[in-house]
């Protein structure tokens, strides 16, 4: 069965959401207070309406608990965002992801209930962050404040040894969970698979022994 998503806020985060999710076959509602900016929807999603969400009686008249999951993507107005985030709580909405301005929104987003919060610009700015530092990193993604997953292009330095022969798990203390290999993915890779230059590994670890590896193994 196809999910249904609902995206308040179109500024570039909103819009980006709704198009990805129009991309991949699910039903979207795009919601904005800016009628010109539903308007550039109205052919990409399945529903686009103007409304004022900070409004019960809008978001109950759209019968916004029906959805699967409602994305808050309120850009500049962090009151609109906060009680947005607490109308669609207090209606019982099962899944709420909200974009957050800085820490202390957050704080107050996840007090009142929110059940995941993000931080579009920190994130890519740490994800550019990553891959400007290091040649061999093609892309990160943040699962805490300490921990990981890393694409990371294997060097010369690996070609032609195993996992088993690597024994990078007990050196490192990080996982090859992945290998990219042209058009093949390997998954959960067993120990006597040999590395190639080039191959892609995605690991997953604690930040401070995947840079350990990273210096030590790939650079």
């Amino acid at each position: 069965m196809k999910k249904e998503f609902a995206v308040i806020g179109l500024g570039r985060f909103g819009g980006s959401i709704c198009r990805a999710l129009s991309e991949q076959g699910m039903e979207v509602m795009a919601i904005d207070n800016n009628e010109e900016r539903v308007n550039q929807f109205a052919m990409i999603v399945s529903h686009a309406v103007v409304g004022d969400t900070t409004d019960e009686a809008v978001l109950k008249s759209l019968g916004i608990r029906n959805f699967d999951h409602v994305i808050v993507a309120i850009g500049d107005d962090i009151q609109s965002s906060i009680l947005t985030t607490l109308i669609l709580k207090e209606l019982g909405v099962k899944n709420i992801t909200v974009k957050a301005q800085n820490d202390y929104h957050e704080k107050v987003l996840l007090k009142i209930g929110a059940d995941h919060v993000v931080h579009p610009e920190r994130d890519m700015g740490k994800r550019i962050a990553h891959n400007i530092i290091s040649n061999n990193v093609l892309d990160y993604l943040e699962l805490s404040e300490e921990h990981s997953i890393v694409e990371i292009v294997a060097s010369s330095k690996l070609d032609g040894h195993s996992l088993i022969d690597l024994d990078i798990r007990a050196k490192y203390g990080i996982n090859i969970v992945a290998i990219k290999r042209q058009d093949d993915i390997l998954v959960s890779p067993q120990a006597n698979e040999v590395i190639r230059k080039g191959d892609i590994l995605i690991v997953i670890g604690a930040d401070l022994d995947i840079n350990r590896f990273e210096k030590k193994v790939i650079q």
